[in-house]
C-alpha cells in the first residue's frame, strides 16, 4: 500500500512515541525504518471523565506524541513525524490494563477465560502542520482455560507488561480460538488504517 510514498517516507525523521518492541517490529516489516522513543507521560487520565474508549485510547495516545514531540524538538531533534499508539482490552464495560502483580493478570484472565472481549488501540500520527487520530476495535475470543494453564502462562513472565495480561503474538495466542477484526489492533498497532493515513499525508508529495 506505502509502496507509491516509500522514497518520502524514508526520507523523513519517523519517531514511534513507545518503548514498544512489537510496534517498531510491525513497522519495520512494512519497510520503515523508525526510531523508538518511550513517552514519559504518566498515562495518568481517568477512563471515567471520556464519552468512550476510542476517546480515551485516542487522546492517551496524543497525549504521549504530544509529550514525545516536545522533548526531542527542545533538544533540537525535531522528528518529521511522531507515531503513538494505547492498546485497551475491555470486557463489561470496564478497561483492563497491565497488570500490576501477578495475582491481577490471575483475575484478569480469569475473567477472560472462555468469552470474548474487545481490544481498541488508539492511534496518532503528527507531523509538524497535522495530526491524524482514529480507533481500530477487534473482538478476540477465548477458549476455555483451566487455572493451572493460567498460572502456568504467567509463570512466563509474559502477561505482566501486556494490556488485559496477555500477548496474542506470543504464548497467550494459544487461548485465542478466533479474532474478529484486525489482528493488528490487538498486537497494538492496527497496519492498514495506519499505511492509509500515511498514504493520504504524503501523496501529494510523489
Amino acid at each position: 500500500m506505502l509502496q507509491p510514498v516509500m522514497h518520502v517516507l524514508k526520507q523523513k525523521n519517523i519517531i514511534l512515541a513507545s518503548g514498544s518492541p512489537r510496534r517498531k517490529e510491525l513497522i519495520e516489516n512494512i519497510g520503515l525504518k523508525v526510531g523508538l522513543c518511550p513517552s514519559l507521560f504518566e498515562e495518568d487520565l481517568d477512563p471515567k471523565s471520556f464519552k468512550s474508549f476510542s476517546e480515551f485510547v485516542e487522546e492517551t495516545a496524543l497525549q504521549k506524541v504530544l509529550e514525545v514531540e516536545n522533548r526531542l524538538t527542545k533538544e533540537g531533534k525535531a522528528p518529521d513525524l511522531v507515531i503513538g499508539a494505547d492498546t485497551m482490552v475491555t470486557l463489561d464495560g470496564e478497561m483492563f490494563g497491565k497488570p500490576t502483580n501477578e495475582q491481577e493478570a490471575v483475575s484478569m484472565l480469569s475473567r477472560l477465560s472462555g468469552r470474548g472481549h474487545t481490544v481498541y488501540t488508539g492511534v496518532v500520527v503528527k507531523s509538524p502542520s497535522k495530526v491524524v487520530k482514529f480507533t481500530e476495535k477487534t473482538d478476540v475470543f477465548f477458549g476455555k482455560m483451566e487455572d493451572k494453564q493460567i498460572k502456568g502462562y504467567i509463570a512466563t513472565g509474559e502477561p505482566m507488561d501486556k494490556a488485559g495480561g496477555y500477548g496474542i503474538q506470543g504464548v497467550g495466542g494459544t487461548f485465542v480460538e478466533r479474532v474478529e477484526g484486525d489482528y493488528f489492533t490487538v498486537v497494538g498497532l492496527p497496519l492498514f488504517r495506519l499505511c492509509s493515513v500515511l498514504y493520504n499525508m504524503y501523496k501529494d508529495e510523489i
